[in-house]
């Protein structure tokens, strides 16, 4: 099969390749997907490029996340199964094969069903942002009837957090840096989006909910910090599942002010650390129940897409390395 891989760290364009490899065989409990759809993510540029450490296998294929069609299965798994549409997340998680590829092999588990009326680009890009903005939304229980604020709406965990918050009862107001990416904010259902750099930011998201938002789903504490202590109703939690802008590299430590944590005190605020790996299993097991019942309802929509053919992997890697605004797709 042709595959793009990588043997060490470093720049996209020096270290991937497209090569050929066997074809891969599912063992027991596995199923084989045929790739139409590959979706690159940020964690996938950190693995790549900035992760600390050797590499945990001799040679990597990338992307968590992708879509396509069960071909094969391996012992145990229903024959039904064959033909199945579906979509793949955690693909190369613990493993050196992910979905830069003709095929992948997984857990027949991590091949979740996808509906006809789905197209295989939504498919491949729920993975890492949808199971991201479902851990943000709901680990600290529902979000019917209250005030959902989301930073960075525009983005991949943004928009489904707008749309799964939308779905889970919630009233959503999102920020973002251009008319743009308001604009696509407010098509996933954010009822108010603002310029979080906007002088009047503060004032305008109170108005909207004066009571405070019960959750923020950020993006960039660091940066937004004094905006989320601005707007945040007491006893909110703000979920924090990134460190800010890839392009920043590995994020240098720096303590939060003194200030910003004692008037999280006094307002009883909780700060949630999301890592996508590390959800737990009923957790995401939840998320991914909830996430086929809005496949079926329609309550998921596509991003702005950009797509590339596998021999310009590089290429994708780049785009979402400079911040595309787009989900970047590789198409094997």
């Amino acid at each position: 099969m042709r595959a793009a891989a990588y043997s060490r760290r470093g720049p996209a364009e020096r270290v991937l390749r497209v090569l050929d490899l066997p074809d891969p065989r599912p063992g027991r409990g596995e199923v084989r997907v045929r790739i139409a759809c590959s979706a690159v993510n940020p964690s996938d540029i950190r693995a790549r490029r900035y992760a600390r450490g050797p590499l945990p296998f001799p040679l990597i294929v990338p992307h968590q996340d992708g879509a396509g069609t069960i071909d094969a299965v391996g012992p145990s798994v229903p024959r039904a199964r064959l033909g199945e549409r579906v979509w793949v997340y955690n693909a190369c998680y613990g493993r050196p094969f992910g979905t830069a590829a003709e095929w992948v092999v997984l857990p027949s588990f991590q091949a979740r069903p996808l509906p006809e009326q789905v197209p295989f680009e939504l498919g491949a890009s729920l993975g890492v942002p949808a199971l991201t903005a479902h851990r943000c939304l709901f680990a600290d229980g529902s979000v019917r009837g209250r005030s959902v604020l989301v930073a960075g709406g525009a983005g991949a965990v943004g928009h489904f957090a707008v749309e799964l918050a939308r779905w889970g009862g919630a009233r959503v107001a999102a920020t973002a840096s251009s008319e743009r990416k308001r604009r696509l904010a407010r098509a996933a259902g954010a009822e108010l989006a603002v310029d979080y750099r906007a002088a009047d930011a503060a004032e305008r998201l109170r108005a909207f909910a004066p009571r405070g938002f019960d959750r923020i789903i950020e993006v960039d504490l660091r940066s937004n910090l004094a905006l989320d202590l601005a707007v945040a109703a007491p006893h909110a939690v703000i979920a924090v599942y990134a460190t800010g802008p890839l392009a920043a590299g590995r994020p240098r430590g720096r303590p939060l002010p003194r200030a910003a944590v004692e008037r999280m005190m006094l307002a009883n605020l909780a700060i949630r650390l999301v890592w996508v790996y590390g959800i737990p299993d009923g957790a995401r097991r939840r998320a991914l129940a909830d996430i086929a019942a809005c496949l079926r309802q329609g309550a998921l929509s596509r991003l702005p897409e950009r797509r590339f053919p596998l021999e310009r992997i590089a290429d994708a890697h780049l785009a979402v390395e400079r911040g595309a605004p787009a989900k970047v797709l590789v198409e094997p």
